[in-house]
């Protein structure tokens, strides 16, 4: 994923290792990989890199994939400023990840869940499957 984000300058210094471990990779990492990757830049417990990531997610500048238990660094440099979904593809092969936003699936997700009383506190879509790339490479 690409990192479209001017880098702030406000974050700690746990919160910038760990955002230039994101940055620095192409692909999905668990706290534990961010951890491993730190190790020699000081880090040295979970508990670190989960606070540092908690506070990054909070502020649109990395993104939880529940579905891999895995961390990327924000590729949209504006989706910190909307709320509403934003969506990942996450190839099974490879671990490419590609984001994206729709607000016209947003719009939808809204008004069916104010139809039912659902209240929304967040929405993230996952779509697993194989890029092009991978699909390319097995034809």
């Amino acid at each position: 994923m690409a990192h479209d984000h001017p880098m702030p300058t406000d974050l700690t210094r746990n919160q910038e290792l760990v955002l230039g471990a994101l940055t620095g990779t192409t692909g999905p990492l668990s706290a534990y990989d961010i951890l491993d990757k730190l190790r020699g830049d000081g880090l040295r417990a979970p508990l670190q890199v989960y606070r540092a990531l908690d506070k990054l997610v909070e502020r649109g500048f990395a993104h939880r994939l529940e579905s891999i238990n895995a961390f990327v660094a924000c590729a949209d440099s504006h989706c910190h400023r909307r709320s509403g979904l934003i969506a990942f593809a996450i190839c099974d092969n490879c671990g490419r990840v590609d984001e994206f936003a729709d607000e016209v699936i947003d719009e939808r997700l809204g008004a069916w869940a104010e139809a039912k009383g659902f209240k929304v506190e967040r929405t993230t879509m996952e779509i697993r499957g194989r890029c092009a790339d991978c699909l390319n490479q097995a034809a």
